[in-house]
Order: structure tokens, then C-alpha cells, then sequence
């Protein structure tokens, strides 16, 4: 795959942290180089996956947006999150899974959101969300959290403020990888140790919390996968999720508290 001879300046950082199948990397490298808009720069960060193949694969495809790196250990989801953060220099960012899949207008739909709406932190294009297979699969929690706990617009919608907490902290109705940020915002907020199942939903409450504005895309652009092999799936298993999730709404309230939204204290409380 050769892409075409000039981009100009990236202006989307997409960083892929790396743990897992390699057939899913695959397909998610290739739905970036895919994207209508050349503009991006793919890093792939290999968390020390047993096997070296990634390397030798990205390196193959002979594009110069792409770019590789490996740390020397396993640091784990939240040190590699956070490094991610640390190498994006691009104005937008966004940390996609390594099983994700970029539907081709992903980069032109989120940079023309943020054009659009230059007071907004946070983009949240349209997702489908699709089984091991690649096809579109929906579980009970996706249906109640995008149909009732979801703030319903006809079309684009900014959220900000307790509107925005209460929802979330009654259910994240939010797909991370598939969240664009600006990179400024990011920077000024680090993930929370100790929390690696919500790690994701934390961050944004500590966004929101420091008054973050939230533009939802309809446009569906992004195909998120949902597997037994993912962290939220093997957690739910075993009561980790459930131990972690408590202690992090406790602090949530407390965050929501402290700003005087009495209704996301609530939704804290009762999640």
C-alpha cells in the first residue's frame, strides 16, 4: 500500500496501544491508511507483546505516517495510555483500540467537528459496535446506555456540565476508542492510577468536572469490537470490575459533590 507522496502537517494524531491479536492490528492499521483524509499519523505502541511481528509488519508498508514503538517491558494499560498522551503532538488526538476499526470518514468527520465547534474538548462520532467476527452485534448494556441514558438530540449535540456528569455516571454511555481529543486538554489531565477498567470514564469526569464541553457526531464512523478477550469482559468475569467500579464512583461523587451538582452526586451513588 503506497500512500500518496505528500500529507502536510498531521493533524490527527492516531495512537494505538498494543497487546493482543495480530490479525486485529492488522485491520485496524489498514482502516487508517483507508481514511479519506491523508492528514493522520498512526504510532503504534507495543506494550512488550510476546511476539516481535509488529515491528517488521508496520515498518513493511513503507508509509511514513506510520510509526512504531516498543517498550522494553509490559507496563500495562494505564503507563501506556499515558505515554500515548506523552507522543501525540498533533492539535487532535485519539487512543484507539488495537481491534478497532477507523470507518473511512472517521478523521474527516471528527476534525470537521472540532472546526465546527472550536469551544469543544472531546469528539464522540456515531459507532457501530461489532462481534469478533467484524459484524454489528449489540448486547442489552448497549441498547439501554445509547437509547435511554444517552442525551438524545436529532442531530449534533454539545453536552457540558452536570448535564453531561449525570449522565455518565449513570452510565458510560461513551465508546473510548473511538473519542477524539484535543490535544491541549488531554495534556492537563492525567489518568487516574488505580482504576484501570474505568480508566477510560474517569478521565472525562475529571474533564467534565473542569468544565470540558462534549460534541456528539451522529455520523457512524467507527466500528467498535466487542469480544470475550476484551479487559472490561474478562473483569466482569471475575468481580474486579465491580469492586473497581465502586471505588471510583465513591470518589466520583465526591468530585461532583465538591462542585455543588447535587444530581450527578446522586447518580454516583446509585450507580
Amino acid at each position: 500500500m503506497t500512500p500518496p507522496e505528500d500529507h502536510g502537517p498531521a493533524a490527527i494524531d492516531v495512537m494505538v496501544p498494543y497487546w493482543g491479536d495480530p490479525a486485529y492490528l492488522r485491520t485496524t492499521v489498514e482502516s487508517v491508511i483507508a481514511q479519506t483524509r491523508g492528514d493522520w499519523r498512526l504510532t503504534v505502541l507495543d506494550d512488550a507483546y510476546p511476539d516481535t511481528w509488529a515491528g517488521e509488519y508496520l515498518a513493511g508498508l513503507g508509509d511514513e505516517r506510520i510509526r512504531y514503538l516498543r517498550n522494553e517491558a509490559n507496563e500495562g494499560i494505564t503507563a501506556s495510555f499515558a505515554r500515548c498522551v506523552q507522543l501525540a503532538e498533533a492539535d487532535v488526538v485519539t487512543i484507539c483500540g488495537c481491534d478497532d476499526v477507523l470507518l473511512p470518514t472517521y478523521v474527516e468527520t471528527v476534525l470537521k467537528g472540532f472546526a465546527d465547534h472550536p469551544d469543544v474538548q472531546v469528539v464522540q462520532p456515531g459507532v457501530v459496535v461489532v462481534g469478533t467476527d467484524g459484524l454489528p452485534t449489540q448486547s442489552l448494556a448497549d441498547a439501554v446506555k445509547q437509547r435511554i441514558i444517552r442525551p438524545r438530540a436529532p442531530g449534533e449535540q454539545v453536552l457540558v456540565g452536570e448535564r453531561l456528569a449525570v449522565s455518565l455516571l449513570h452510565g458510560d454511555w461513551l465508546y473510548w476508542p473511538s473519542l477524539a481529543f484535543r490535544r491541549e486538554a488531554l495534556v492537563v489531565t492525567p489518568f487516574r492510577a488505580g482504576f484501570p477498567i474505568v480508566l477510560d470514564l474517569a478521565l472525562i469526569i475529571d474533564m467534565v468536572c473542569a468544565g470540558a464541553r462534549l460534541l456528539v457526531v451522529p455520523t457512524v464512523c467507527f466500528a467498535y469490537r466487542r469480544h470475550a478477550a476484551s479487559a472490561s469482559s474478562v473483569e466482569l468475569l471475575d468481580g474486579d470490575r465491580f469492586a473497581g467500579e465502586r471505588a471510583y464512583f465513591d470518589l466520583a461523587g465526591g468530585l461532583v459533590a465538591g462542585l455543588g451538582w447535587r444530581r450527578a452526586a446522586r447518580a454516583a451513588r446509585l450507580h
